[in-house]
């Protein structure tokens, strides 16, 4: 693969996991947002990505990925915020990712960058990064779910549909 395909992937598979967490979002009114299934809930998840993505990708390359002005412990408390408040850092983190992703090179994957004092070449940070939005984006999912209860719109092939689906892609794709 080359590198420049690479770095378009990695870029793609962050707006994909985005467009999956807001989907799932969505469908949950605001008391929701805040409704704690055990110690977690949705506010929390939106607010922690946000936090680590202001700080992981704000001066990628020059900076450590741990910002001195992070306050990481913060971003489970959600007490005083509201919805739009942390959707407000939500789409300031991923900003700052989908921006320093667009500004990277192919060159740059040969670099160096720290997160936490710890050296991590630029392909594996940036896999590091994409494997933390999907853990938690798979943790919006669920808990938006649950949430959501009977109103849940599946966010990919509803239940009794997976033949039809198959169906469809044997027709684009050809047998498989």
């Amino acid at each position: 693969m080359q590198d420049s395909t690479f770095l378009n992937e990695i870029a793609e598979a962050f707006r994909a996991e985005r467009e999956r967490a807001e989907r799932a979002l969505a469908q949950v009114d605001e008391t929701a947002f805040f409704e704690r299934l055990g110690p977690q809930c949705l506010a929390v998840q939106v607010k922690h990505i946000g936090g680590n993505l202001r700080s992981r990708w704000r001066d990628f390359l020059t900076t450590d990925g741990e910002k001195p002005d992070r306050q990481r412990d913060t971003e489970f408390v959600v007490d005083g915020d509201t919805r739009a408040s942390i959707e407000a850092q939500w789409n300031e983190g991923w900003r700052t990712v989908l921006a320093t992703l667009k500004g990277l090179r192919a060159e740059d994957l040969a670099r160096t960058v720290k997160i936490r004092g710890e050296p991590h070449d630029v392909p594996k940070a940036l896999i590091r990064g994409l494997t933390h939005v999907t853990y938690h984006t798979g943790q919006i999912v669920l808990l938006a779910r649950h949430q959501a209860g009977d109103r849940w719109q599946s966010l990919s092939i509803p239940l009794g549909q997976s033949e039809t689906r198959n169906d469809e892609m044997r027709a684009q794709h050809g047998s498989f």
